[in-house]
């Protein structure tokens, strides 16, 4: 008990030590971050502009962007404002505030894939049903209970981290606050319960994937029974998309959390970081753009107007 300190701020994994490499890092992340948030931002106007978007899928896709936009710029903005300072530094509070945010972010995307498996497997396999199933109050209730299950469980999570004693370091092997390494901190044992929660969420996600995988198997034994080839490409151009964001999450998320964190510093954790919290936020607004007729139909009205009213 003696050898107890308080801590008060945590110390980062930086991605060189380096003053060029520091830079070329602050300026990676900043196209990585402007290219997000251009993406997400065009995204979420071009729904809320546009009314033939105004659509339950694409209500679930304007929710997704905003999740995306808040997940990066938790964890991006800190690590570049650190490598163009030369620090490592996070406060307790920063720190406590970076991992409720991005557990929340994270969980309700998760949660809202989920809703928008539901979505397309009403959409197609019980087309009659679509418009009385999937209805305007039933949409914001699917929408709220995504969020608000990620702010119990962001808050669980968070909470329970925290209350630990931090003994061991104040040094976090990630570039970014994550619960993995922050229990590497503790000197308690009641960090098992933690662990014990951590797996009760995976079983909660993998049972979410399994109901995400079984509704795209009816989905496509429906579609392959279509006997249209127009009608088969329109469903599977508005399925491709959400199963290829799908799989880029879990992939990624099993790659960070089934990565055994190391004892010491190393690039390895920091590829799994930014493979984990970087790459899925500036992929899904380019997977749906490319693959989606509307949405690109709507961001080229959407772009015609800013050019026409500046000129």
């Amino acid at each position: 008990m003696s050898n107890r300190t308080t801590v008060t701020e945590f110390l980062l994994l930086g991605f060189s030590e380096v003053r060029e490499q520091q830079i070329l890092h602050f300026v990676v992340f900043l196209v990585f971050y402007l290219a997000t948030l251009m993406g997400n931002l065009l995204i979420v106007m071009a729904v809320a502009l546009d009314r033939h978007l105004h659509t339950p899928m694409y209500f679930f896709l304007m929710n997704l962007s905003i999740l995306d936009l808040g997940s990066i710029s938790v964890t991006l903005p800190k690590s570049m404002v650190n490598s163009l300072m030369n620090t490592r530094l996070i406060s307790y509070p920063g720190c406590v505030t970076q991992v409720f945010l991005f557990v929340l972010f994270t969980s309700t995307d998760f949660a809202l894939l989920t809703v928008m498996a539901y979505d397309r497997y009403v959409a197609i396999c019980q087309p009659l049903h679509y418009e009385k199933v999937m209805n305007r109050t039933a949409c914001i209730q699917m929408a709220a209970g995504a969020w608000i299950t990620g702010i119990v469980y962001s808050a669980l999570h968070t909470g329970n981290t925290f209350r630990l004693p931090f003994c061991q370091s104040n040094v976090i092997n990630q570039f970014f606050c994550e619960i993995p390494q922050l229990l590497k901190l503790t000197c308690s044992d009641m960090y098992l319960s933690e662990v014990g929660f951590i797996a009760f969420g995976a079983f909660i996600g993998v049972n979410c994937f399994i109901f995400i995988i079984v509704s795209y198997v009816q989905i496509f034994k429906t579609v392959l029974r279509m006997p249209s080839e127009q009608g088969r490409h329109k469903a599977f151009s508005t399925c491709l998309p959400h199963l290829t964001v799908v799989s880029l999450l879990v992939f990624t998320g099993c790659f960070e959390n089934l990565n055994p964190p190391s004892t010491s510093a190393s690039n390895p954790d920091l590829l799994m970081g930014v493979l984990y919290a970087v790459v899925p936020p500036v992929m899904n607004p380019i997977i749906y753009s490319i693959r989606n007729r509307e949405i690109k139909a709507a961001l080229k009205k959407l772009i015609v107007w800013r050019i026409f009213t500046k000129n």
